[in-house]
């Protein structure tokens, strides 16, 4: 079966190239076209493609990033390759978090941007070696900052020990331990001990 693609571009002329490149490929049909985040979404949930390929920027109303995220709240949601003018890190590390599969410029080889509906049909994750790297970075410097005590503390909760054998450990009051903790999850963005160690170790602080 061929990869169905729906195409999303506020550019009709655009669009047209796009239908024109795609279709040269045997195993690749466009089978919708939209003009709007809005209008993605409604033809996705009818038509109900494989794959999206949908630039950044769609004029008025909701963005290729909103219109990521909602289109990767269907069921079954469709695979989202972003095609674009635009590279900033900002923009492609929100296109990444709202769920797309994909980040291509439009300046890559026609052959590319097939080769890339294939792979984002078959699960897999379309970033090329430069963007990847600054997705990383970007990832990292996002990271929350701690002082060296609030590691120390996160790395004996880790262990499982109560905040009585933390502050023996520590040589601090229990009453400390309780402020340090405070100010982990509150910069963690978190409400329990149990997340805190699952962010902690998702993001490399222990």
């Amino acid at each position: 079966m061929p990869v169905s693609v729906l195409l999303v571009d506020d550019h009709p002329v655009v669009r047209a190239g796009l239908r024109a490149v795609l279709e040269s490929a045997a195993d690749v049909t466009v089978i919708g076209e939209a003009a709007t985040g809005e209008e993605a979404v409604t033809l996705s949930a009818r038509l109900r493609p494989d794959v999206v390929l949908c630039d950044l920027r769609l004029g008025a109303g909701i963005d290729g990033v909103a219109t990521t995220a909602a289109l990767r709240a269907e069921n079954p949601a469709p695979a989202v390759l972003i095609l674009t003018t635009f590279d900033r890190d900002a923009q492609l590390l929100g296109a990444i978090e709202a769920g797309a599969a994909g980040y291509l410029l439009k300046d890559v080889p026609p052959e590319q941007i097939i080769e890339a509906i294939r792979a984002a049909s078959r699960g897999e994750l379309v970033l090329a070696p430069e963007l990847a790297t600054r997705v990383v970075s970007s990832i990292r410097n996002r990271v929350p900052r701690l002082t060296d005590r609030e590691i120390d503390v996160l790395r004996h909760l880790a262990t499982g020990v109560s905040n009585k054998e933390i502050a023996r450990a520590l040589v601090v009051t229990e009453a400390t331990v309780k402020s340090h903790l405070v100010h982990i999850f509150t910069k963690l963005g978190v409400d329990s001990r149990a997340r805190a160690i699952h962010v902690a170790r998702e993001t490399g602080l222990i």
